[in-house]
């Protein structure tokens, strides 16, 4: 499909103590980019300008007040922020979260108007996001709330697609937080997305056990037996392509992975330690079954090493790219599946 206009790709700073800003800067210092997107930077040009003189950058700030004043071709730093924020690297600072959340907040806002195309994430910091305005664990929570769907945290790499049947939990309220209701909901979302946002007609989706060896019929716990194996052959009676439960432990070492178009893990870091193992620095966490695309890399704040110039923009530039590509493929599945009677009475014609 071609592409039409140069979308405009509206991006959080994360948190500015963290790696964000320095992510953002370097992913546009190559001119390049501006000539596919046009980024709409929600922060400070004080707050970025400092960043660029601590890196020695090239990019190019250009301020705006509003976002009618964007301009493409630009790196365009909407004045967000009216107090000045003294950036203290890798210090976990309740106004360091504030500036996080207004950030985020503008963003999504901007993102529901119309007024940016996608929307991309800098990286959060949980702990200090929290107040008594904002208390979600991360964004996924929050953008469930303020867009339509019902959002799954969905982890994209080259060859693999991660989702998760649950994300921010603790270990232990696993088993308690999986229903056959949930267990369909999110398969039914990773379905949508691989046909939607990817362009595969017939997606193949493995799904891995909630317990070691899929429980062992029973004897490292029946949770398995009890809601994930009744579930999937409910889906299967229904005409999906499910696969599984695969024990966990051996699936992806085996490359068991490269069989699927998406696998869905049962909880966090059952899904995200082999994705990030396999991809790092090139995964991109994107949030499906929303009305509106978001992505973000797929790492976090990056404290260790804030303020040192050591920070991979590579995630952020796969981001802001995964992003774009889910946008065209998703204006072209409409376009597909827009009116299908008049399609087949024109080709009788």
């Amino acid at each position: 499909m071609s592409k039409q206009k140069i979308i405009k790709v509206g991006i959080s700073i994360g948190d500015p103590n963290g790696i964000g800003g320095e992510l953002i800067l370097k992913a546009f210092e190559d001119t390049r980019m501006l000539e596919t997107i046009t980024p709409v930077i929600f922060a400070g040009t004080k707050l970025l300008s400092y960043y660029v003189k601590t890196f020695g950058l090239n990019t190019k700030i250009h301020g705006i007040n509003s976002l009618d004043d964007v301009v493409p071709g630009k790196f365009n730093v909407l004045r967000l922020l009216k107090e000045p924020f003294d950036v203290e690297w890798g210090k976990v600072d309740p106004q360091a979260g504030a500036i996080a959340v207004q950030s985020l907040k503008a963003a999504v806002n901007a993102l529901k108007e119309n007024q940016i195309d996608v929307l991309v994430t800098a990286p959060i910091h949980k702990e200090s996001i929290q107040s008594n305005d904002f208390k979600f664990p991360g964004h996924t929570d929050y953008l469930n709330q303020e867009l339509e769907g019902e959002s799954l945290m969905f982890m994209v790499g080259d060859d693999l697609k991660v989702g998760l049947l649950t994300d921010h939990v603790p270990i232990k309220d696993v088993p308690e937080q999986i229903s056959a209701k949930l267990i369909k909901t999110k398969i039914g979302t990773i379905k949508e997305s691989l046909k939607r946002d990817f362009g595969i007609t017939k997606p193949k989706i493995a799904v891995l056990g909630i317990n070691p060896h899929v429980g062992d019929n029973g004897v490292i716990g029946d949770d398995d037996q009890q809601k994930l194996i009744p579930a999937l052959e409910d889906l299967r009676q229904d005409g999906n392509i499910i696969f599984g439960p695969y024990a966990a432990d051996s699936f992806f070492g085996n490359k068991k992975y490269k069989e699927f178009d998406a696998i869905l893990a049962s909880y966090h870091d059952q899904g995200l330690v082999p994705f990030k193992t396999l991809t790092f620095g090139r995964g991109v966490n994107y949030t499906a079954g929303l009305s509106h695309v978001r992505t973000s890399p797929d790492h976090g704040t990056g404290f260790d090493i804030a303020g040192k110039g050591d920070a991979d923009p590579s995630s952020l530039i796969a981001a802001i790219h995964q992003a774009v590509d889910i946008f065209y493929k998703r204006q072209e599945y409409e376009k597909l599946n827009k009116n299908p009677l008049k399609k087949v009475s024109r080709k009788r014609r």
